[in-house]
């Protein structure tokens, strides 16, 4: 069934919840020292509450998707980010760390229903040829939730406590599902038809060698960058001795990078072509994090992380517009299975990444990913240029 037009109110809400979802997934990253000694832990500990909600977004993508096909994106997304309020409101009222683990994966798996149902609707109603700038607009909104949840996140923290970090993003939250929710009863209406079980559709998408290969550099690319990034601010902290707030509006960058690439992607896609993006995305990563791992100085970190944003948004927005050509008769569950092993890339990133910052250096952490990324943009580069970047179907 055909779906309405994406038109720009709703766009805008969905945006809106975007932003709410991305803020919440990284609010972590700069509050980390503030946790390990809230609950006199370490910083491997603390940042189970990071790799919680990563694993719990992850794995909840298969369960969203099909959910998503037949009762209607902006529905389930508008129910998924109220959901997000009670685990936010969770986390502020946390007695432990435990505690706060708990409450930050359930907000996970509430926020799993966010951005890859987001996605999905704009792959069923916008042609190939236009996707990946209409999908690099949508950046904006989750880009600058990236930003608000490193920086303000950390100097929220800083002012009033970590906890009212969250009790901020709850009303975020809050405001954002009851509009989305409100304006979905009216496209009940237009719900698209069912069409088989959520086995069968995840078996279409992974019969499939194309999409195979993209959730693989899906999976490795969220292991090795978001594993860098989450690491960032601390390693500001401890190297250089730079307060939280400081290291978190560094990080902030990042994000600044990433809105620097959703503005100009337009150009970018004509000068560079999806495998010019690709492979220049993973060089930007490469170059930008041995920069972090071995600068003698925090200001190397300013450029650093700007050009590491721009690098990851380059690459993983062509990752993205593939992602929605994996399997067009079942779209909803293909993104949801892209953004799931994304983020389980992203969790076991972040796990083995605390491992390693706990027992050896963060600077390693960062060397790693590095050379990982500028490996994978490369290897990416090659494949979509094999496949004379038109891909119509996985």
């Amino acid at each position: 069934m055909p779906h309405p037009p994406l038109d720009s109110r709703t766009l805008g809400l969905l945006g809106l919840c975007a932003f709410a979802s991305m803020a919440s997934m990284r609010v972590c990253d700069a509050m980390l020292p503030s946790l390990v000694l809230e609950f006199s832990t370490t910083t491997g500990q603390a940042a189970r509450a990071i790799s919680g909600f990563a694993l719990a977004y992850g794995v909840l993508q298969l369960f969203y998707g099909p959910l998503g096909d037949r009762h209607g994106k902006a529905r389930v997304v508008g129910f998924a980010t109220l959901a997000c309020t009670i685990g936010c409101m969770a986390a502020a009222l946390s007695p432990n760390l435990d505690w706060l683990v708990a409450a930050r994966v359930f907000t996970g798996m509430a926020a799993a229903g966010i951005i890859p149902l987001t996605m999905a609707w704009i792959g069923d109603g916008v042609a190939y040829e236009a996707r990946q700038e209409v999908l690099a607009r949508l950046l904006g909104a989750t880009v600058f939730g990236m930003i608000c949840g490193q920086w303000l996140g950390g100097l929220i923290a800083e002012l009033w406590g970590w906890r009212s970090a969250f009790a901020v993003l709850a009303l975020i939250f809050l405001v954002s599902g009851a509009m989305l929710t409100r304006l979905a009863r009216g496209l009940a209406h237009a719900r698209p038809a069912d069409t088989g079980s959520i086995g069968r559709r995840v078996l279409d998408v992974l019969s499939r060698p194309w999409a195979r290969t993209v959730l693989v550099i899906t999976c490795i690319e969220g292991a090795l960058a978001f594993s860098a990034m989450a690491f960032i601010p601390t390693h500001l902290h401890a190297a250089f001795h730079l307060t939280m707030p400081v290291a978190g509006a560094i990080v902030a960058l990042y994000g600044v990078g990433g809105l620097v690439y959703s503005r100009y992607a337009r150009a970018l896609l004509r000068r560079f072509g999806e495998t010019g993006l690709a492979g220049l995305g993973g060089s930007c990563m490469g170059l930008a994090f041995v920069t972090v791992a071995f600068a003698p100085s925090w200001a190397w970190a300013l450029p650093a992380c700007l050009v590491a944003g721009f690098g990851f948004y380059a690459l993983h927005n062509t990752l993205q517009t593939h992602a929605t050509q994996m399997s067009p008769a079942a779209r909803g569950t293909a993104v949801s299975l892209f953004a799931c092993v994304l983020f389980l890339g992203q969790s076991l990133g972040v796990l083995v990444a605390a491992w390693v910052v706990d027992r050896f250096s963060s600077s390693m952490v960062f060397a790693a990913s590095a050379l990982g990324l500028l490996l994978l943009g490369g290897v990416f580069a090659f494949l979509v240029g094999q496949r004379d970047g038109h891909p119509k179907e996985a």
